[in-house]
C-alpha cells in the first residue's frame, strides 16, 4: 500500500497540486489522467521518490518493493538484454554479481564461505534459480526475439529497448509498479500482452497513459489531476469521463431549476414589495432568495479542440490503386510487392513491419518520395492532404507567428478566416500572434491539424496524429475522423482511434501485404 498525505507541490510560478490525500491499495490498477502540464508524470516521480514535494509525504508499507519503468534508453547500453531485465530486481541482481565474484575469488576464506552460504539462501528465497527463465518469458511475451537475449543493449533497436525496459519493470513481481506511458512505441500485440499481464497482476499498479483503450482495459480506478486537485474515482477512464460529464450536466440542470426559482422570486419581490398587504410576504421571499446559493460549477482545465473536415470536392468511387510497390531507405529495402486498392468510403488502418516502413509508404503515396518499383494511380476526383509524424521541418528556424505561418497554406489570406481555424485548435486571444518556433509539441500538432482542416481535401494520409496530444485532443481527433466523409489511410499506435475510425486494414509484410476488410478489433483477433 502507498499512502499519500497532505501532499503539495508548488513551483515559483505555478501551483501544481495541493492537499492530496490518497491511498493506493493492493490488487488495483490506477490510471492517472489530466491535461498536458497538469503534473501527471511529476506525481509519479514524487511517488517513486525521484522528486521531492513541497509539503506532505508518501509512505510505503514496509517490505514492499517498488519498480519504475525507466525512460533512459541508454542507461543500460553496456549490459546484456537478459541482465538488464533481471536488474529490475535490484537486490537479486546484486546477489548474482556478489556470488560470481566470490566463486572467482582467490584465496577463498572461511568467512567468504559463510557469507556465500547466506547469499545462496537469500538467492533461493528470491527465486533466483528461475530468474533467467522468468526474464525470458517476459521478453518473449513482449515480442523480443530470443536472438537478442545475449546481445548488449547498445546493439539492439530502439523499439526492442522499449520492450526490454518494460520487462525490467515487470520482473520479479514487484509489490508496486509505476508505469509512465508504458504503451509508447509498442506494437498492438505487445500492448495486448501487457494488458493481459496487468489484468492478472495482483499487486498495485499506477500508470500514466494517453492510450484510452489501455486505460479502459486495465484500470480499476482513475486519479484525476485538475486545477491543483487530485481526486480518486472508481472505474476506468470511460466510466470516469461519462460519469463526470453526467454529474456536471446534473449540476447544470439543478442550477437551471434554481435560476428559474430565483427569477420567479425576484419577479414576485419586484411586483409586490411596494404593496403594503404583501410586504411581509415579500420580505419572507427575499430571505428565501438570499438562502439559495448556486452550486459553483468549477470549469475543468480540460479544453476540447474542434476537429472537423469539410470537403471542397466530392469523392468518386475509385480512390487509389497501388501495384507492386517497393521502396528503400538509405540504400536498404524497406517494403516490397505492396498492392492494394481503396474505394470511396474506405478508411484504412496501415499496420505491420515498422514505423519507418509505414511512414515511408505514406510519403511515397503522397509523392514526396519516389518508389523503387511499382505504380500508384489516384482517382480523378481525389484531392490529397497529409499529416506527417515528424513535423519538425515545418517549424524549424521559423520566425513567423501562428497567423502568418498558417496563411502560407490558406487560399484566403484574411486574418479572420485563419484565426477561425486556429480558434478551433484552442489558440485564442493573443496566442495566434506568438512565434511558431516556441510552440510545444502538442501546440505544433494542433497547428498541423489546422493546416489539415484548411486543405478541405477528400483523401487524407495521416501518420501518428495523436503524438504529443492530451486525451481531450485525441478524443476530438477521433471524432473528427469518424465524421470525415472522405477516405483516409492512417498509421497510429492508438487502438481506440483505429477501432473507432477505420473499416479496412492493410498490413505490411516482409514481402507484400495482408488486406483485411472489416473491423480493426476483429483483425487483431486474427493474430496475423
Amino acid at each position: 500500500m502507498i499512502t499519500v498525505s497532505n501532499l503539495e507541490l508548488i513551483f515559483p510560478d505555478k501551483k501544481i497540486f495541493e492537499d492530496v490525500n490518497i491511498q493506493f491499495t493492493k490488487g488495483n490498477c490506477y490510471g492517472i489522467i489530466g491535461a498536458n502540464g497538469a503534473g501527471k508524470s511529476t506525481f509519479l516521480k514524487i511517488l517513486s521518490g525521484e522528486k521531492e514535494s513541497t509539503k506532505g509525504h508518501v509512505s510505503i508499507e514496509k517490505g514492499n518493493r517498488m519498480a519504475v519503468l525507466k525512460q533512459d534508453h541508454y542507461e543500460y547500453d553496456d549490459y546484456k538484454v537478459i541482465e538488464t531485465v533481471i536488474m529490475g530486481h535490484k537486490r537479486l541482481f546484486e546477489i548474482i554479481k556478489e556470488k560470481e565474484a566470490l566463486y572467482n575469488k582467490e584465496p577463498f576464506t572461511d568467512e567468504d564461505g559463510i557469507y556465500l552460504a547466506d547469499l545462496e539462501v537469500e538467492f533461493s528465497e528470491l527465486d533466483g534459480w528461475n530468474a533467467e527463465v522468468d526474464a525470458e518469458k517476459l521478453l518473449s511475451g513482449l515480442g523480443v526475439s530470443n536472438k537478442l537475449y545475449e546481445k548488449k543493449m547498445s546493439e539492439i533497436l530502439g523499439k526492442d529497448k522499449v520492450k526490454v525496459l518494460l520487462a525490467q519493470a515487470l520482473f520479479g513481481n514487484p509489490n508496486i509498479l509505476l508505469l509512465d506511458e508504458p504503451t509508447n512505441h509498442l506494437d498492438f500485440h505487445a500492448i495486448k500482452w501487457l494488458e493481459n499481464f496487468l489484468l492478472d497482476y495482483d499487486q498495485t499498479v499506477i500508470t500514466v497513459s494517453h492510450d484510452r483503450h489501455f486505460l479502459n482495459k486495465v484500470c480499476t480506478h482513475t486519479v484525476d489531476i485538475d486545477y491543483t486537485k487530485v481526486k480518486l474515482y472508481s472505474g476506468n477512464y470511460d466510466f470516469w469521463r461519462e460519469s463526470s460529464e453526467l454529474a456536471q450536466q446534473l449540476m447544470i440542470d439543478s442550477n437551471k431549476k434554481k435560476e428559474e426559482k430565483i427569477k420567479a422570486l425576484q419577479a414576485f419581490i419586484a411586483r409586490f414589495s411596494a404593496n403594503a398587504s404583501k410586504s411581509s410576504q415579500a420580505t419572507s421571499r427575499k430571505k428565501s432568495l438570499e438562502k439559495i446559493n448556486l452550486d459553483e460549477i468549477v470549469p475543468s482545465s480540460r479544453r476540447y479542440p474542434y476537429v472537423g473536415f469539410e470537403l471542397e470536392r466530392l469523392l468518386g468511387k475509385e480512390v487509389l490503386e497501388v501495384s507492386n510497390l517497393s521502396a528503400s531507405y538509405k540504400g536498404k529495402k524497406v517494403f516490397s510487392n505492396v498492392s492494394f486498392n481503396i474505394s470511396r468510403g474506405e478508411k484504412v488502418a496501415l499496420t505491420g513491419l515498422s514505423d519507418l516502413a509505414r511512414t515511408l509508404l505514406l510519403k511515397v503515396l503522397e509523392g514526396e518520395i519516389s518508389p523503387d518499383t511499382g505504380t500508384i494511380k489516384w482517382g480523378q476526383t481525389v484531392t490529397k492532404a497529409s499529416l506527417p509524424s515528424d513535423n519538425t521541418h515545418y517549424f524549424k528556424n521559423n520566425g513567423l507567428n501562428l497567423v502568418d505561418w498558417l496563411r502560407q497554406y490558406s487560399k484566403d489570406p484574411a486574418e479572420s478566416y485563419i484565426r477561425g481555424f486556429l480558434g478551433r485548435m484552442l489558440f485564442s486571444g493573443d496566442e495566434p500572434l506568438k512565434q511558431v518556433k516556441v510552440l510545444s509539441g502538442g501546440e505544433k500538432m494542433r497547428c498541423m491539424l489546422s493546416k489539415l482542416m484548411m486543405a478541405k481535401a477528400n483523401t487524407l494520409l495521416i501518420d501518428q496524429p495523436t503524438n504529443h496530444l492530451d486525451l481531450e485532443a485525441i478524443q476530438s481527433v477521433t471524432q473528427g475522423l469518424q465524421n470525415f466523409k472522405g477516405s483516409l489511410i492512417i498509421a497510429s499506435h492508438d487502438h481506440a482511434l483505429l477501432s473507432s475510425v477505420t473499416n479496412k486494414v492493410v498490413k505490411l509484410l516482409d514481402d507484400g501485404v495482408f488486406v483485411y476488410n472489416g473491423d480493426f478489433d476483429q483483425y487483431l483477433e486474427l493474430d496475423i
